[in-house]
């Protein structure tokens, strides 16, 4: 959250977490800071380093969110180890650990691709670094590090976590990764301990959400729990790969195999060059999942369900709205920038007050209402420099609006909507954070008809095949589209409480080709409304601006079921919205 203290103290405020395995100290916190979505490839060596002294000094004093990075800066920087540890009192076996990480990468950067010799690049990979730092120090492409690796035979090899501590034989299926040289047998072969053992069923990999954090919650480790169980119905053997010890995916009893790994490229691909699955499933994961469509579409790995063509159509804000445009849909007028130039001149076209909304984005990251000439150029510039070269939307804001929303699936030929919530705070307040009704209680029947026709549409114009979002905005009886969402939505495990239905089990087997929509009976059971309700922490953070906006900021919600509208808690939040309006 802007503006909140992020010194860590008594009161907790993280919203997640990550856990890395490896054989030594150094791999595991390079896999666990690889898996952290923060943008960074690892420990050190992505060239986001902080160089100034004052501040790194200051950040070594008191606990913080990036403390484990600080402490490399810090090494990098040249501050002496008794220094840190005079400062930070972290025991000095752990700087020492740190402190061979940069000598380490120190002298790989003396080296190129094509010098690097096979001790020290094997090395680089038992300490954890990731073929993208590896690049970094060398100069050249991750790729070219690794064809170099495949060269010189350095693969990954998998162990069984030993969950019976040596007692037992332990039995479940249960892996890390990890690199270790060959070994050699009494007559001179040479092989690698690789302890798991690959079948010949048919097999399909579910990629998981990482960790949780705002825009991205349990929400979609819900949906990948029983997209895994759907697929062993199937007949499917069924492989997690995840790294959040917080979640039901990550049991070692709920997919036939776990990987606990960083949901990050190079592990990912390693595994489905190992275990050759029948396709990846990514619709479920949320943006940790989707981000990486595009690579396995690019390496020719199979995605089960919705195409990445289509995913990447939904994403780009500006292809969407061409879309929307061609299939005579409403949606609010609007425009791309990619500079704050062209961002002025849109303005002058649409007239104010303007949604800003970036793409590729999680959680409403970046979205935001503006009003004037100033404004807009402030914040298309501070855009531009966190997200670069980002293709922005600006589409005019529709003051005074309701928000909808409506979740289907789709076989690629028919649409089932599994249901429509209306938002009870107004338009242009984040779905996520919006307090929301299912079945709706204020639309009418007409505007109703149009979400439905709408859905249909675009799911079709999509080609979607599983799960799809869509957002409305409501004025004067017309419905307009705000985004699509071809994948899992926060939403999905909602309704699929709320009526009682295994909406996801359904989509699952739609991906997979088993069913189509119209093979399965559904019998949604709800009396009276059930009321998503949004969870904030705002109790931990202070100092921040409590307004609500398009950027999400609630970090879980609850479910409150009524019986009629008559509800007094319903009241209070439904008189909430009029007062909204009124302003």
């Amino acid at each position: 959250f802007e503006g909140s203290d992020r010194t860590l103290g008594l009161q907790m405020k993280a919203v997640g977490e990550v856990m890395g395995i490896g054989r030594s100290f150094q791999e595991a916190l390079h896999k666990a800071t690889q898996s952290l979505e923060i943008k960074r490839n690892g420990l050190g060596a992505d060239g986001k380093e902080n160089k100034n002294y004052d501040e790194v000094i200051e950040k070594l004093k008191f606990a913080s969110w990036d403390r484990v990075f600080i402490i490399y800066d810090a090494i990098k920087m040249g501050i002496p180890l008794s220094r840190i540890h005079e400062i930070t009192k972290i025991d000095m076996w752990f700087l020492k650990q740190y402190e061979e990480l940069f000598f380490l990468e120190k002298e790989i950067s003396t080296f190129n691709i094509d010098s690097i010799d096979k001790p020290l690049l094997l090395e680089a990979k038992q300490k954890g670094y990731g073929d993208r730092q590896i690049a970094h120090m060398l100069g050249c492409l991750e790729s070219q590090v690794y064809n170099k690796r495949e060269e010189l035979g350095i693969n990954r090899v998998y162990k069984l976590v030993d969950t019976c501590a040596a007692e037992f034989e332990a039995k479940t299926p249960y892996y890390y990764s990890t690199f270790e040289s060959d070994m050699q047998t009494a007559d001179g072969k040479r092989y690698s301990d690789n302890e798991s053992i690959v079948s010949d069923k048919n097999k399909i990999i579910v990629l998981g959400s990482g960790p949780n954090r705002i825009g991205q919650g349990i929400e979609f480790d819900y949906c990948c729990v029983h997209v895994v169980y759907a697929a062993q119905e199937c007949g499917y053997e069924t492989i997690m790969i995840n790294c959040n010890p917080e979640t039901v995916s990550t049991d070692f009893d709920t997919a036939d195999k776990l990987y606990f790994e960083p949901v990050f490229w190079e592990h990912i691909y390693d595994i489905i060059k190992h275990e050759k699955p029948e396709g990846v499933i990514v619709q479920l994961g949320g943006q940790t999942a989707l981000k990486l469509a595009e690579k396995l579409t690019k390496y020719g790995v199979k995605i089960i369900g919705t195409g990445f063509e289509s995913l990447d159509l939904a994403e780009d804000r500006g292809s969407f709205s061409t879309l929307l445009k061609e299939n005579n849909i409403p949606y609010p007028e609007f425009d791309t920038a990619e500079t704050a130039d062209e961002a002025l001149a849109v303005a002058k076209k649409l007239d104010f007050p303007i949604l800003v909304r970036p793409s590729y984005v999680l959680g409403g990251q970046g979205m935001k209402i503006v009003i004037n000439e100033k404004e807009l150029e402030e914040h298309v510039v501070s855009l531009l420099h966190s997200i670069p070269n980002n293709k922005l939307l600006l589409d005019h804001y529709l003051e005074g609006a309701i928000e909808a929303e409506a979740d289907a699936i789709c076989d690629g030929e028919e649409v089932y909507i599994i249901g429509i919530m209306e938002h009870i705070e107004p338009c242009g307040i984040h779905s996520g954070d919006s307090n929301s009704t299912l079945p709706p209680f204020n639309l009418g029947e007409f505007v109703m008809q149009q979400i439905k026709d709408h859905t249909k549409k675009i799911a079709l114009a999509l080609n979607t095949v599983g799960l799809i979002n869509i957002q409305f905005a409501v004025k004067d009886d017309m419905v307009y589209i705000i985004e699509a969402n071809p994948r899992a939505s926060r939403t999905v495990p909602f309704i699929a409480k709320a009526y009682g239905e295994p909406y996801v089990n359904y989509a699952t087997k739609l991906m997979l080709g088993e069913n189509k929509v119209k093979d399965f009976n559904f019998k949604p059971e709800l009396e009276g409304y059930a009321i998503k309700q949004p969870v904030f922490s705002f109790n931990k953070f202070p100092n921040v601006d409590k307004t609500l906006g398009p950027e999400m900021k609630s970090t879980g919600e609850s479910i409150l079921f009524i019986d009629s509208l008559k509800d007094d808690q319903f009241y209070d939040l439904y008189s909430r919205r009029k007062m909204y309006l009124s302003k």
